[in-house]
């Protein structure tokens, strides 16, 4: 066996075991799928920029210290000594953990020479924060380069000294009057700055690593290490689940609202600002948040745009469901809609570059960016004891270590932190039992953690003297919509109030409630006595009520044979069609008209329904609801974490594709598709009877070639049965179309 280093990335893959592939292909796995034919292809998605973007991301600011050491060597290669002689106060645990890091993701590859594949390089613009080689930038630096920099005055220092920080491009401030005058402009006159364009200018790498003294890749990039705020888990609990029934119930307000009265939705998307400025005085809080409230409801699935036009926001078809669940469920459908919604409530209000401010609901809102971040900050806090949180402030500095790449993204924690709050996932900076849940199961999870401590929906409220009834908790959804005619919400919270008042009576009166069936209603709901006051104050509206009349017709029935009208009137049949005459040759009903034909067809008649315009009636349409479903939430863009036995068949089939390879080179086993050759018989005869895995190369009936490792089960009449691994299914194969063989163990691809 040849003891020479592995001179390209796939070449090393190939010294790599079975162990550390699987475990590149649990750090990558975006690269995984489909599985890459053999170590080439391997090797070529390891080298994809979306591909390499993405395990930069991941890494943390020391692992990149590690990493940029090896970028800015002046040769190709680095030992891991030389590692040590450059970052001399880094411990020695931090860089062998770094440098394990970097090659199981294959950022780095070689074991006594450690390489940087080329798309690393060049998806890493400015290592260590230092611009580029003054040869890459056409600049010619001063002979004396000390002696050119001690000669500059205490502001052009300044400038350059600032450059050499952690970001070496600058923009070239505007300079009223005679612009060379300014110190950037004076530097660049003395070659001490590269011009990149029109406003920017660009630190040579050499001025930087000068000015950095003996710390040339910068001080050490430590972790932070903040100091948790402890709390009593159980009163976590209890603080995060009086949140969430808070924004459960809010929610449910706005939807019935929004039901009565939906909201315009405007041309450029969104809500109007007096729509929003209606709910919000309707729902007695501010219009901000009016807007989150909005946003929550929107992100759970459960507001959407519908009407005949599709010009207003009406509640979904999944608010009926989601109305009938238990608390606990409600709260998990609005948490997780909130998780992985790709939409930032906190940007309400906040107004872009050309001053237009952005409405709730409006398409300005979407960052694609918002889950990943939410989901790692929530990850941080997982990591914590029960009880245990961060303050903001320190959550965001521990993040930007963590991944100091996605460092520019990280502006909107503080908000999200806040929202997570108000939801009851965080109290105090500490994850809940149900945020934890959430985080760890989604909805089952989220629901599971709260169910415990969330009460029961009470049947009853509490009628007191002022005309007032309390509701000592979440109400059934019967007594809910009962009392949300009979009375108006005064305020709402864990014990919510209502207010009985003179307009509220009328209401009930109006859709059918008699005064007696308020007494009994209000006598049967309330677990006080009922007051004198609510009972005076019902049958004054009651004796005052429909002295004046006004009246509506749903449907009618007219006939040009009076006599077949008296007839249909007359029928015992038809009575529940509740028609009365109005008219000579007509009768109405309080029915809609669909209710009437079908009580008119089963008495045995034959009606025809029709319209104002004379043409055949339509249905009538039901209560308006949005067609609905989740919006704002999309797939995350990160890859699926691969199971091990995935893992595991992917290696297997990269070692086929392999050792494929090697026979190919070899003239092993090979043919041209319709043409079977006795030793292609012969190979697959034996992996049958020995049960091994072989590699193919097939082409199917369309001539689409493909590689694939199949486990033999029989060879019968020219067609191979098998168990395909990368599609995980039994298939048929032609043997006329078998290309190649390969047994994958005789080739040691399970090795």
């Amino acid at each position: 066996m040849s003891t020479e280093a592995p001179a390209t990335l796939a070449a090393w893959l190939r010294t790599r075991s079975d162990e550390q592939l699987s475990a590149l292909l649990a750090a990558r796995p975006d690269v995984a799928r489909p599985a890459p034919s053999d170590v080439v292809a391997l090797a070529s998605r390891l080298a994809v920029p979306v591909s390499v973007d993405r395990a930069l991301d991941e890494l943390d600011a020391a692992t990149l210290q590690v990493l940029d050491v090896v970028l800015l060597a002046p040769t190709d290669g680095v030992a891991p000594d030389e590692l040590v002689a450059a970052l001399p106060e880094v411990p020695d645990e931090v860089l062998t953990a770094a440098v394990e890091i970097l090659t199981t993701r294959a950022l780095l590859w070689g074991d006594d020479v450690l390489h940087a594949p080329d798309p690393v390089r060049r998806s890493v613009r400015h290592p260590a924060g230092l611009g580029r080689r003054a040869l890459d930038l056409r600049l010619q630096l001063p002979a004396d380069l000390p002696a050119a920099l001690g000669e500059l005055a205490p502001e052009e220092r300044g400038v350059l000294e600032r450059l050499a920080g952690d970001r070496p491009v600058g923009h070239l401030p505007d300079v009223p009057g005679n612009g060379a005058a300014s110190p950037a402009r004076r530097l660049l006159q003395r070659g001490l700055l590269a011009r990149i364009d029109a406003l920017n200018v660009e630190l040579p790498r050499e001025i930087g690593v000068l000015l950095r003294g003996d710390q040339p890749y910068g001080p050490p990039r430590t972790r932070p290490e903040p100091a948790p705020a402890r709390r009593d888990p159980e009163v976590v609990d209890r603080q995060a689940a009086g949140a969430a029934l808070e924004s459960v119930g809010r929610v449910a307000e706005l939807l019935t609202l929004l039901e009565e009265e939906p909201a315009g939705l405007l041309r450029s998307g969104g809500v109007g600002v007096r729509d929003q400025k209606r709910v919000a005085k309707a729902l007695k809080v501010t219009e901000p948040d009016a807007a989150w409230l909005m946003e929550l409801a929107f992100v759970g699935g459960l507001l959407d745009v519908g009407g005949p036009h599709r010009d207003e926001w009406l509640p979904t078809r999944a608010y009926d469901v989601w109305r009938e669940q238990d608390l606990a469920d409600r709260w998990a459908v609005l948490v997780s809609g909130w998780l992985d919604g790709v939409r930032l409530p906190s940007l309400v209000g906040v107004r872009d570059v050309a001053g237009k401010s952005a409405n709730a609901l409006s398409p300005d809102l979407v960052r694609h960016t918002a889950p990943a971040i939410r989901r790692s900050a929530l990850a941080v806090l997982a990591e914590l004891p029960a009880g245990c949180g961060l303050a903001p402030d320190e959550l965001t500095a521990l993040l930007r270590w963590r991944t100091p790449r996605r460092a520019d993204r990280l502006a909107p924690v503080p908000d999200m932190l806040a929202e997570a709050a108000r939801l009851g996932v965080l109290v105090s900076g500490a994850l809940s039992t149900g945020g934890r849940g959430l985080l760890a199961s989604g909805e089952d999870g989220a629901a599971d953690g709260v169910r415990g401590l969330l009460p029961a929906p009470v049947d009853h409220v509490l009628a007191q003297p002022d005309l007032s009834l309390i509701a000592p908790g979440p109400l059934v959804a019967e007594l809910s919509d009962t009392l949300s005619v009979v009375a108006d919400v005064e305020s709402s919270g864990g014990a919510t109030v209502f207010r009985v008042s003179e307009a509220s009576v009328r209401r009930a009166l109006d859709v059918g409630w008699s005064a007696s069936d308020l007494h009994d209603f209000f006598a049967k709901a309330s677990r006080t006595p009922v007051p004198q006051a609510l009972d005076y104050l019902v049958d004054d509206v009651a004796r005052q009520h429909g002295r004046l009349r006004v009246g509506s017709i749903e449907s009618y029935v007219r006939s040009d044979d009076h006599g077949l009208l008296s007839q249909v009137l007359s029928d015992r049949r038809t009575t529940p069609a509740e028609l009365r005459r109005l008219a000579p040759g007509v009768l109405v009903s309080g029915l809609g008209a669909d209710e009437v034909l079908t009580v008119l067809r089963e008495a045995g008649y034959a009606p025809a329904g029709e319209n104002p315009g004379g043409a055949v009636l339509t249905r009538p349409p039901a209560r308006p609801r949005a067609a609905g479903r989740r919006i704002g939430t999309e797939p995350s863009p990160a890859a699926r974490p691969l199971t091990t036995d995935e893992r595991a068949a992917v290696v297997r089939e990269v070692r086929a594709g392999d050792a494929a390879l090697a026979a190919r080179r070899g003239e092993a086993v090979r043919q041209v598709p319709g043409v079977t050759t006795a030793s292609t018989l012969e190979l697959l005869s034996k992996a049958v009877r020995e049960g091994v895995p072989v590699w193919l190369g097939y082409v199917d009936a369309q001539g689409s070639g493909s590689q694939r490792v199949v486990q033999p089960v029989s060879l019968v009449g020219g067609f191979l049965q098998g168990y395909d691994e990368r599609r995980g299914e039994n298939r048929t194969f032609a043997v006329h179309r078998i290309t190649s063989v390969a047994l994958v163990e005789e080739d040691g691809a399970t090795g």
